[in-house]
């Protein structure tokens, strides 16, 4: 038998997780119904089990590592096979329980993963240790394995209702809506677009939406927030001046004598929401004065704080 550490492709510092792994490729690659032309297939397969079952249960590994039992999960020194018989403490019980004594999982429970063998009837392969482990149900469909996919979108995408483009792992392109109201973050599943299934149905896609952050929109919910620079004339004469949405430009009406800071609400121009409309965006002023600072204008402010002072700030502030 072969050192089971080599037989899974693994080093002996490898973690649990890395031999799990290395045993799910190793065991959908060599499988009898999936290599019904090979008849070494299943003679490597039963190797791979029999690797498994001592590198995934803690115990077990430790014997191995420690020189007392062998690659067949042997006790040393006993070559006419396990004194101790079919459930002793070296191994030799059956493979199909729940987990390992070790706290790994066993071997068939990965193969039930895998192609979703069940725990009674069907066709099976040989456990060295005794047995029957890891059947191989033909006969049995399994659902395939679910994907992991990320979409980056942009505040435009959330403002309306229509279908976005998604590549897929495999080159697939979909056309998929976004959820109402969705967040930065959230997972999306998309039913049957994941890895094929053996005989069966497939998994699904986990896609993940993550929201650009957009140069001039900050996002509240459902509702945006925009900064609108406005001229000082703008302010005191009042104005219509063109601002974006998701969706183009609207005219926002700046009332006379409007002070910087104030808000102005657009209606349903922001992200749609579940209830099938727009949040709005909430548009602050935010008076800005020329970059020349001309004469006339300094004059004109010398004059009204001389001859028409006001106050703007309350007795907290005295």
């Amino acid at each position: 038998m072969t050192d089971p550490y080599s037989t899974l492709g693994v080093s002996k510092t490898a973690n649990e997780r890395e031999i799990k792994s290395a045993f799910r490729n190793l065991a959908k690659k060599y499988h009898p119904d999936q290599n019904t032309n090979n008849p070494k297939a299943k003679e490597k397969f039963a190797e791979i089990n029999t690797a498994y079952e001592i590198l995934g249960d803690k115990d077990k590994r430790g014997q191995y590592d420690r020189g007392e039992i062998d690659a067949d999960g042997k006790p040393k020194g006993f070559a006419g096979g396990n004194p101790f018989g079919e459930g002793g403490p070296f191994g030799g019980g059956r493979a199909h329980q729940q987990r390992t004594s070790g706290g790994g999982f066993s071997a068939e429970d990965i193969l039930s993963e895998i192609f979703g063998s069940g725990r009674g009837g069907g066709p099976s392969t040989s456990n060295p240790f005794g047995g029957h482990s890891a059947r191989t149900q033909s006969q049995t469909a399994s659902t395939g394995e679910d994907i992991s996919v990320s979409i980056q979108v942009s505040l435009e995408d959330l403002g309306k209702k229509d279908k976005i483009r998604l590549e897929m792992p495999n080159g697939k392109t979909l056309s998929v809506a976004l959820p109402a109201g969705v967040e930065n973050g959230q997972v999306m599943r998309l039913r049957g677009q994941g890895e094929k299934g053996f005989r069966g149905a497939a998994g699904d896609a986990l896609v993940t939406i993550n929201i650009k952050k957009h140069p001039l929109f900050k996002r509240d919910g459902d509702t945006l927030r925009l900064d609108v620079p406005i001229t000082l004339y703008e302010a005191v004469l009042g104005a219509k001046v063109k601002v974006p949405t998701l969706s183009g430009q609207v005219a926002l009406g700046i009332p006379k004598g409007a002070n910087g800071g104030q808000v102005l609400r657009i209606k349903e121009r922001g992200i749609f929401k579940k209830d099938g409309k727009n949040g709005d965006i909430l548009a602050t002023l935010r008076i800005v004065l020329p970059d020349d600072g001309t004469s006339d204008l300094e004059t004109m402010m010398q004059v009204w704080r001389d001859q028409r002072p006001y106050k703007v700030r309350g007795p907290g502030f005295d």
